[in-house]
């Protein structure tokens, strides 16, 4: 019987194929939206990962355990070495090194008077590496206000409230007194580059960004750092991956006793990141669930709509002798396989549609003119397995609904007015 339904579908269009359509557009619109849905919300998560935690962070035990403080005194050492051992073991990450750091900015004046001090919250990144990906991951440039990217040793960048308070502006000079990672007494002479808006107002205050290279000579940290970074390669947190990677990597550590030993974390085992994970995953579900509702309404209705047209067919199928209970069934079949079928289109197109949407996503930083590095440009969904059956449930489930409903009309016909009816 499902053979014999299945070619009336293919045969007669004007009976499936619009039904299928409009079930291939609401599956489709589901799959596209939730996808969407996913991304949005998982923005915060992907700009906490770039700016602080990376996907992944190795750092040292000891520094772990006092890692609000950033000691750079407990930071790790002979990373050469250990960038190839993560390199080689887990090559579906991007491995970065960053430092963080404080001291004080002092902008030299006329007749050797200090014309700004200030304290500073210091970042150093790998700007001049090519493969690190750094100044792209951090928007950078679109963040710029004033100036360009450090592209030489001794260059800066300053948050450009920081560089107001301190009346600098591009190519002054100014000099950086902080500490070292063995104690001693730090210093240095910068040039302002540029200046950025980082969208926080703690960090356009006072923070300062150089390059990786120059913190490692200026902090005595040759072969050293304070934090190596690991993000997926396509920029996507998934957090299963994640603690899968850190689980083994901290296999290979879990027996010694060297408090220096590296220590990898999740981005959910960072900044209370976990709790607001399984915050957004609730938030997600519950937008799906409200959006699969909907659906599901309007796929009901054209189920029933669909069956209604049909009462002139069940009547002439009951006045050649066909059982009622028959003609429901079958009916329930046709259903079930239009169903089928245009789920199975309209989950296809979504997931074409959000994986492209993952990859490249929408650029919009023309509509934000003043784009920060805390607010992403790039409009991005996110596939997850949910995808690939969520959409069946509005499809199937609701156009077999709307149909058993319009079926119930069938054992109303009474087989005496029939010919009546059929006469008209």
């Amino acid at each position: 019987m499902i053979k014999f339904i299945f070619k009336a579908i293919l045969r007669d269009k004007n009976r499936s194929l619009l039904p299928v359509i409009v079930v291939a557009i609401g599956v489709f619109l589901t799959i596209a939206l939730s996808g969407y849905i996913s991304g949005m919300l998982g923005d915060i998560v992907e700009q906490t990962a770039r700016f602080q935690t990376g996907h992944v962070k190795v750092i040292s035990k000891a520094y772990a355990e006092n890692i609000d403080q950033l000691p750079n005194d407990l930071a790790l050492l002979g990373i050469a070495k250990l960038h190839e051992e993560l390199n080689a073991d887990y090559p579906d990450y991007t491995w970065v090194n960053r430092i963080k750091f404080g001291g004080i900015i002092d902008v030299p004046g006329e007749n050797d008077v200090s014309k700004g001090q200030g304290p500073a919250m210091g970042i150093a990144i790998e700007i001049f590496s090519k493969n690190s990906g750094e100044v792209k991951r951090l928007n950078l440039v679109n963040s710029l206000l004033s100036g360009k990217i450090p592209v030489k040793s001794g260059e800066v960048l300053l948050g450009y409230e920081f560089a107001d308070k301190l009346h600098v502006k591009v190519g002054d000079e100014l000099t950086f007194m902080g500490n070292t990672m063995n104690g001693s007494i730090a210093f240095a002479v910068f040039t302002v580059s540029g200046t950025i808006r980082f969208g926080n107002t703690a960090m356009d205050k006072g923070t300062i960004l150089i390059d990786f290279t120059d913190a490692q000579q200026i902090l005595d940290m040759e072969d050293g750092t304070g934090e190596i970074l690991g993000f997926y390669k396509d920029e996507i947190f998934l957090q299963d991956h994640a603690l899968k990677t850190a689980k083994s990597f901290n296999a290979k550590y879990a027996n010694t006793t060297d408090e220096f030993a590296p220590i990898m974390k999740t981005l959910g085992e960072q900044n209370s990141m976990g709790r607001y994970l399984n915050i957004i995953d609730s938030i997600t579900n519950m937008f799906v669930f409200i959006f699969i509702i909907i659906m599901s309404i309007v796929l009901w209705n054209t189920g029933l709509i669909g069956g209604l047209r049909r009462y002139q067919e069940f009547g002439i199928r009951l006045a050649l002798g066909e059982e009622k209970g028959h003609i429901y069934k079958t009916m329930i079949y046709e259903a079930v396989l239009i169903g089928v079928i245009g789920s199975v289109i309209g989950t296809i197109l979504g997931i074409i549609v959000t994986i492209l949407m993952q990859t490249y996503g929408i650029n919009i930083s023309g509509m934000l003119k003043n784009a920060t590095m805390m607010v992403p440009t790039v409009l991005k969904s996110k596939f997850t397995p949910q995808l690939l059956y969520i959409g069946f449930i509005p499809g199937v489930a609701a156009m077999v609904i709307g149909n058993m409903l319009a079926g119930i009309g069938i054992y109303k016909r009474e087989t005496a007015t029939l010919f009546k009816e059929l006469e008209v």
